[in-house]
């Protein structure tokens, strides 16, 4: 029963940032610590090697000096740059270039729609929801914690911790 509780940790986490970041544009730090702190929970609740943690910690710094240099040139907003490293420590080096792959592409697309809705005007009944409209507002960014959110639960089933606790 643990185990299989264990299984949805990440899954809630990846939901709320999602959801997060869609109502609020923003990805808490605490939210960013949380997933980090799971990750070294259950990585030893899994009895990960320390090789492998440690090569988890090494991706999401590379990561996080990259995400950093995309915050510093206005690529990405700061929390992205925070959840998209916190979420390597899960996905690792060995599955990193797919999460990666998905999320650009999910990104990208997800950049096109908004783009696509914005350029017709939003009707009053949805302009009353504060997010819908932040959302529609041409000088507001794009929430990409969706996209890093769903990326990493596409790869999620292919994680160290994920096939510790089905297998």
């Amino acid at each position: 029963m643990l185990f299989t509780l264990a299984l949805f940790v990440f899954p809630v986490l990846m939901a709320y940032a999602a959801s997060s970041d869609l109502l609020t544009m923003r990805i808490a730090n605490w939210l960013v610590l949380l997933i980090a702190a799971a990750y070294f929970a259950l990585a030893l609740v899994a009895q990960l090697s320390w090789n492998e943690i440690g090569t988890s910690v090494a991706a999401a710094a590379i990561v996080l000096a990259i995400a950093f240099a995309f915050f510093a040139f206005g690529w990405i907003g700061g929390g992205d740059a925070k959840l998209v490293s916190a979420t390597t420590l899960w996905v690792g080096f060995g599955l990193l270039l797919p999460y990666v792959i998905y999320a650009a592409l999910l990104g990208g697309g997800l950049t096109l729609l908004i783009l696509a809705i914005r350029r017709y005007p939003l009707a009053p009944w949805l302009a009353r929801h504060k997010w819908i409209d932040r959302l529609h507002d041409n000088k507001s960014g794009v929430p990409y914690g969706i996209t890093l959110a769903i990326a990493a639960l596409l790869v999620y089933p292919e994680t160290a911790i994920f096939q510790h606790f089905i297998g």
